[in-house]
């Protein structure tokens, strides 16, 4: 099933990970040591651009009767949103600007345009999502509770609709982050009290008042008699931000290679530990300039989970250096095209729709589910992507 033994996985000794970890330390610092003037342009660039394309979208849908405006402001609009929630809330969420010491651009006062408050996203997402990353039945992102995408979660009947979940989960997945950290299904079975779930109930229900009103009240009665076009312009912009902030987070962690985790991993977990987890529970795609800004430059989400605080545009940088240590210590760089690190993504949850019995692969052997036990009988080598290597040639010598 999932790994126990992260070291033994990896095929490194324990000086080899703690070796790795002071690498990665290093790394920080010198980034760090190197932030300055270019950085805070960047940053300050985003905001401008993002902001512009919001009031040409919101411009040009004054004359959303026409469809070439109404074209025009909804493009504009997605543009506007995706940037926001991409490269500039969930970044400055995450304090990668806090250096700067901005209290317009600061984790503990940004609030972002979608549906989800942003002291649920920070506690969901940057403390429990990114300290147990796939570690099972402890990362609540492990599946979102909704899909199952390792064999370490049984199957129930109910997995049977999971490819229709998905693409209910994809159409709205704003709605979905909103929710995640609110755990409605213990206050309705009587888990939790509902006095201790209420503050964040009365939160979200605030934050739900506030866009909705924003996209489908204020600015429709803005437009005057093309508020009917606003309104489908909105939900047009709203539903393509949250199709591909979907497939940008889906293809950072579910496709094939990213593996998944026991809590075992969690006993006296070293640094260098927690940075093989996050090099190993993670995957990139392969992305140019323009739509690695797009993604919010989560194409490098490997390098963003080793580290999540750091400016989103040093990705690029890390990256090369992050390559490098993989090839030194013999590990696999999980990356690959867009189209196929989803086709990968979409597989898993297809195929974990159906009873383990209907499956080919073992639980410990599987593209989306592996173990140590993968290896067994098999030398040691030297590193895993050396031992990935020679897994391929056995299995293709055991077909002739």
């Amino acid at each position: 099933m999932a790994i126990s033994d992260i070291n033994e996985y990896a095929h490194l000794t324990d000086a080899d990970v703690e070796a790795l970890g002071a690498e990665l330390d290093t790394l920080r610092r010198e980034i760090e040591s190197d932030l300055g003037e270019r950085d805070r342009r960047y940053l300050r660039r985003t905001i401008y651009a993002q902001r512009g394309l919001e009031v040409l979208g919101r411009a040009a849908l004054i004359g959303s009767h026409r469809r070439p405006l109404w074209l025009l402001g909804t493009a504009a609009l997605a543009a506007a949103k995706i940037i926001e929630n991409m490269e500039l809330g969930h970044n400055v969420m995450h304090g990668q600007w806090d250096w700067m010491n901005d209290p317009e651009v600061h984790s503990t006062t940004w609030e972002w345009d979608m549906v989800c408050a942003s002291p649920h996203w920070k506690h969901s997402h940057n403390y429990i999502h990114h300290k147990y990353t796939n570690v099972v039945g402890m990362d609540h992102d492990v599946g979102y509770r909704i899909l199952r995408v390792t064999r370490d979660e049984p199957w129930e009947p109910r997995r049977a609709f999971q490819p229709l979940f998905n693409l209910m989960l994809a159409a709205t997945f704003e709605w979905g982050i909103g929710l995640h950290d609110l755990e409605l299904k213990e206050v309705v079975a009587g888990r939790r009290p509902y006095a201790e779930a209420k503050p964040q109930i009365t939160l979200f229900a605030r934050k739900i008042l506030r866009q909705v009103g924003k996209d489908y009240v204020l600015f429709p009665v803005l437009t005057g008699p093309n508020a009917r076009h606003t309104i489908t312009a909105n939900l047009t912009a709203n539903l393509i931000r949250n199709l591909w902030a979907y497939v940008v987070i889906f293809c950072g962690h579910f496709p094939d290679g990213a593996e998944k985790f026991t809590p075992a991993t969690l006993e006296d977990e070293t640094r260098g530990q927690w940075y093989l987890r996050q090099m190993l529970g993670t995957a990139n795609f392969d992305a140019g300039p323009a739509m690695a800004f797009m993604s919010g430059n989560l194409c490098y989400q490997i390098e963003h989970h080793l580290y999540p605080d750091l400016p989103s545009n040093r990705m690029a940088q890390i990256s090369v250096r992050v390559r490098a240590l993989c090839e030194k210590y013999d590990l696999p760089y999980n990356t690959g095209s867009l189209t196929m690190q989803y086709l990968r993504t979409l597989r898993t949850i297809n195929k974990l729709a159906l009873p383990d019995s209907m499956l080919r692969a073992t639980a410990d052997d599987a593209p989306e589910t592996a173990s140590e036990r993968r290896f067994d009988g098999m030398p040691r080598a030297r590193g895993l992507k050396t031992a990935l290597a020679q897994l391929r040639a056995r299995r293709r010598a055991a077909r002739r």
